[in-house]
Formats: C-alpha cells, sequence, structure tokens
C-alpha cells in the first residue's frame, strides 16, 4: 500500500514507534502509530484518520463536555464540571477554546439539517426577540463605543445604577416554525380555576423550530436570515405569515422593511405573555393586595384577548386619573397601558386568536384581513387612540362624586357599574366627557 500526501507525493519511508499524546475522560493516554515519512515532508500517520482523533491534544469526549456546560453557565463552571466529573483538570482558556471550536460548524450543521416544509394549510411562524448584554469596552459597537466614551461615571470600579445603558451589546435570536391553526378563545388563553380549566382547549405546538442567535450580527442580518428559511419553506408565498414579537419598535421595523422588500403580507402579532407582564405592573400602581390585583388583571387581559386593547388602555389612564397619580406612580400604569394598545400602524391589533403561550407556541389569524373569529375581526392598521395621550384631571369634570373608583363616570339611570354603558368617549361642549367603560 502506498501513502501519498494532499498533493500526490509518495510517503514510503516507514517508521514505527511515534506516539501522541491525548487527553481524555479518563486522563491522558499514548497513542502509538506508524509515520509514513519523506525527506523534506512532514510525516503522515493515517491511523489519527482512521481513529478518528483530533488535530489537537484533548479528545472529543472532553470537548463534548465543554461544549455542553459552557452552554449551561460560565468558563469557570465549565472547568469545575469537568473536573467533578471526570478528575481531569483543564484551564479556563482551553475550555474556552474547545467551546469556540465546537461552533465552527454551526451554519453548516443548520444547513445539513433543514426541517422539511409543512402543509400549505400550516401557518407559517416567524419571531425574532433580544437582549441587551454587558460587554468589555472593547467589543462594543462603534456608536455604543463611543457613547461610553462620552458619558461619565459616579465610581470608578463599577457601573452605578443607570450607567449600563452605553455599556451592552443587543443579541438577537431568530426562530422560524410551523403552527397548525387552532381556533380559541379568551376563556381558553385564560381558563378560569377548575372545570373551565380542564375544558380549555390547548395551544398548537411549534414543529419543525430553526433557531438562529448571534451577539456579532445586528438585527437587520437576523431579520434577513429568518426570511430566508421561511422564503425556503414556502418559496411561492402561499401559506400564511405571522411575525410574533414582544412590541420593540426596531425589530417591527425590520420585519415590515423585509416583508416590503420581498412582496410577502406578514400579520405582526404582540406576544401576549409580554403584555401580560405590563398589566400587572400597572395593577400593582392600584392595588397592596394580591387577590383583587389578580381579578383584574384577568378582566383586563380577557379584554384585550377580545379585541378591546383601546378601551383597556383607556380604562386604565382613567384610574390612573382617578387616583390622581403623579407622573412617577403613573409610569406602570402609562406603560401597561401603551403596551396593551400599542398605538401603532405597524403592528395588527389584539384579537383572541392572535396570542401566544408561555411556550411560544402562537395561533394567528390567517390573514392580515382574516381571522378566525369573527367578533374580533382583524383590520390592516390599529384604529386611532380612543383617548389623548395626556388625560385630562378628574376635577375637570366638575362634581366627581358620581365616579366610581376606577374612574368611570356614572350615568343616571344606571343602577351600578357595572351596567355602565360602553361607548366611547366624547367631545362635548369643548370638554371631553369619560363614559364609563366598565371591562
Amino acid at each position: 500500500m502506498e501513502v501519498v500526501d494532499v498533493h500526490g507525493t509518495p510517503h514510503r519511508a516507514v517508521e514505527a514507534g511515534h506516539q501522541r499524546r491525548l487527553a481524555t475522560v479518563f486522563g491522558e493516554v499514548g497513542v502509538a502509530r506508524l509515520a509514513y515519512r519523506r525527506r523534506g515532508h512532514p510525516n503522515l500517520h493515517p491511523a489519527d484518520a482512521v481513529l478518528n482523533l483530533p488535530a489537537e491534544r484533548h479528545s472529543h469526549g472532553l470537548r463534548r463536555l465543554a461544549a455542553l456546560e459552557a452552554a449551561r453557565g460560565s468558563f469557570d463552571g465549565t472547568v469545575e464540571a469537568i473536573g467533578r466529573c471526570t478528575g481531569q483538570p483543564l484551564g479556563k482558556r482551553q475550555a474556552e477554546q474547545l467551546a469556540a471550536r465546537a461552533a465552527v460548524d454551526f451554519d453548516d450543521f443548520y444547513a445539513g439539517r433543514a426541517p422539511p416544509t409543512a402543509g400549505p394549510d400550516d401557518v407559517l411562524v416567524l419571531s425574532c426577540d433580544g437582549k441587551g448584554i454587558v460587554m468589555r469596552p472593547d467589543a462594543l459597537r462603534a456608536a455604543t463605543a463611543k457613547a461610553a466614551a462620552e458619558g461619565a461615571t459616579k465610581l470608578s470600579t463599577r457601573l452605578s445604577k443607570g450607567e449600563k445603558r452605553n455599556r451592552k451589546r443587543m443579541a438577537t435570536v431568530a426562530s422560524v416554525y410551523d403552527l397548525t391553526p387552532v381556533r380559541r378563545t379568551p376563556a381558553d388563553i385564560l381558563p378560569a380555576a377548575g372545570d373551565d380549566a380542564d375544558q380549555a382547549t390547548p395551544a398548537p405546538t411549534a414543529q419543525g423550530k430553526w433557531l438562529m442567535a448571534s451577539v456579532i450580527a445586528d438585527a437587520a442580518t437576523l431579520v434577513e436570515a429568518m426570511f430566508d428559511e421561511a422564503e425556503r419553506r414556502d418559496p411561492d408565498h402561499q401559506r400564511s405569515w405571522v411575525a410574533l414579537v414582544d412590541g420593540n419598535n426596531h425589530q417591527i421595523q425590520r420585519i415590515n422593511a423585509e416583508a416590503r422588500e420581498r412582496g410577502i403580507d406578514v400579520t405582526i402579532v404582540i406576544d401576549f405573555v409580554h403584555v401580560l407582564e405590563y398589566l400587572w405592573r400597572a395593577a400593582w400602581s392600584f392595588f397592596d393586595e394580591a387577590d383583587p390585583a389578580e381579578t383584574w388583571v384577568r378582566e383586563k387581559a380577557s379584554a384585550v384577548l377580545a379585541g378591546h386593547a383601546t378601551r383597556v388602555a383607556a380604562a386604565i389612564r382613567r384610574k390612573a386619573t382617578y387616583h390622581r397619580q403623579d407622573p412617577t406612580q403613573r409610569a406602570p400604569a402609562h406603560a401597561g397601558a401603551s403596551k396593551a394598545q400599542k398605538p401603532s400602524s405597524d403592528c395588527e391589533p389584539y384579537t383572541a386568536t392572535a396570542t401566544s403561550t408561555p411556550t411560544g407556541a402562537t395561533t394567528s389569524p390567517k390573514r392580515s384581513n382574516e381571522t378566525t373569529n369573527s367578533a374580533t375581526p382583524t383590520t390592516s392598521s390599529p384604529k386611532p387612540p380612543d383617548v389623548p395621550s395626556e388625560e385630562p384631571h378628574p376635577d375637570d369634570f366638575g362634581d366627581t362624586s358620581a365616579m366610581t373608583d376606577d374612574g368611570h363616570l356614572l350615568i343616571p339611570g344606571f343602577e351600578a357599574p357595572n351596567h355602565v354603558e360602553q361607548l366611547r368617549p366624547q367631545f362635548r361642549d369643548g370638554h371631553f366627557a369619560h363614559i364609563g367603560i366598565i371591562m
């Protein structure tokens, strides 16, 4: 048998006794193999390929452990975990290098394992999110590094509260998956305790999920890759496309830009779980106890799912006005109202069939002008806000004795706040009249 190198040069001299050291999960071992030699050329060791030995010192077993533990936590924790499992010492720098080498085939790995395309009736869901990560100064983007250099810090050894604004780099994660639509109502998504919870229609399950994350690439690059994967699954744009976001305006703008460039209809849906957290923040600005806050949040969340997001926002702002909250106290309520309403033409209004579950599964309308719930039709853009962004003070209404503790104006002839007619606020004689909307 003749052994040749990559250039076709034969190595005819054979020498035994050549050893290499290999660090394994069982300790360091020596591997003896033949060396095929030729003067002026590096030795060839065919046994390395037969045994699938790595080019470096650490075995594939140690590399696997380093990759798994590095994904779970810090590199210090990686070193400790490997030492605890194998009893073998591993330096922190070696752990960092092994984790980096394990990720070099990331793109090729996904390219070779593309999920199969789904049926024409399944919804194609695109989702992206971002998280700011505090970075070393030399790892910041140019604009952020410039802003950080111009800023002043209170302490010399650490950053104080509010000083991390220009110390972060945005990490973006993008996902594409298939979903079979399921007709669900607000009661299915927020079921009451007991029998109702058992009878609720379960959420659909994501299939064929594709994920990509990067702290190096910007949001525009990740959104473009997300659309590339979606177009691979639906090149003729025959399926319903839905983009699930948490309300970040930049992400929405990037999605809209890609959709326009590719000529694709995409329905943008705000993650309901994210909205729910803002409703809880608003609730804690009104209530001190959990029980009334939970009931209030459930009522407002159910109204949002039923397509009454604008009314919910108006009710929250009126409640803050009635309690005469100062700007600091009013901030959580204002944030909750804004997030529930999301007064932007870039987003679709909420519907009972356009929401998400804590696991990320989403039920959404087929097209931006269609919905599986006839009671809450989806339009191409939300209606204007029902109330101005700056609410008038209750004193502007004159006698406030006819107001409920929720900030609603009782209409003569009605027996209780729950019977208040659900009408939109109106301008009368130059004054803004709040007609109660009990959700």
